[in-house]
C-alpha cells in the first residue's frame, strides 16, 4: 500500500467515527419551567380557590371556555398563516376576553426542533404576531396583548417524528394577572 492509500483510509476512518458520534440524542425530560411561572405545571391549581372552585378571568377559567387544547393554534411547517380551524379556535378567545376586558395576554410563538435558533425564534415571533394580529382584528384591544417567542426552546411534546413536531408548531395564549 502507498503513504496516500494509508493516509486516506485513516482520514475516511476517523470521518465516520465523528459522524457515527453525532447521532441525535433522545431527550427523556424537558428542561425545567422559568422562575416564577407554572408553564406546563398541573398538579395542583393555584386559580381554584379554598372551595376548589376556579376563580373567574384565571388562566384555570380560560381553559374550562375555550376548551382543552383552545389556548394554542398549530401551524403547518414553515408556516404562519392563520387558516379557519384557528381562526375558530381565535374568536373562542376573543368571546372570552371580551368577558375579562382588563385581562391581558401573551402569545408565545413556538417551533418545531428542526432548523437554527435564530430562525426558529424569527418564525415563532411571526407565529405569536399572526395571533395577535387575528385577535386585534375581530375587536381585541391591541395594548391588552403581549407577544413573545420560545422558538424551538420549549417543545409540548418530546420527539423526532412528524407527530411531535406538529404539536410543537404552535401559537399558545396564556392569561397575565
Amino acid at each position: 500500500m502507498t503513504k496516500n492509500t494509508i493516509k486516506m483510509a485513516a482520514l475516511l476512518l476517523a470521518s465516520t467515527a465523528l459522524i457515527a458520534g453525532c447521532g441525535k440524542k433522545k431527550v427523556d425530560t424537558l428542561p425545567p419551567a422559568a422562575e416564577g411561572t407554572d408553564y406546563g405545571q398541573t398538579p395542583t391549581d393555584p386559580n381554584a380557590n379554598a372551595a376548589g372552585q376556579i376563580i373567574p378571568g384565571s388562566q384555570e377559567d380560560f381553559l374550562q371556555q375555550v376548551g382543552q387544547f383552545g389556548d394554542r393554534i398549530l401551524f403547518e411547517t414553515d408556516r404562519f398563516n392563520v387558516d379557519a380551524e384557528d381562526q375558530a379556535t381565535l374568536q373562542r378567545q376573543a368571546q372570552w376576553l371580551a368577558q375579562y376586558p382588563n385581562t391581558r395576554i401573551t402569545v408565545e410563538g413556538h417551533a418545531d426542533e428542526r432548523g437554527t435558533r435564530d430562525y426558529n425564534l424569527a418564525l415563532g415571533e411571526r407565529r405569536a404576531n399572526s395571533a395577535k394580529n387575528f385577535l386585534v382584528s375581530i375587536g381585541v384591544d391591541a395594548s391588552r396583548i403581549q407577544t413573545v417567542s420560545y422558538g424551538k426552546e420549549r417543545p409540548s411534546a418530546l420527539g423526532s417524528d412528524e407527530q411531535a413536531w406538529a404539536q410543537n408548531r404552535r401559537a399558545v395564549t396564556v392569561t397575565i394577572r
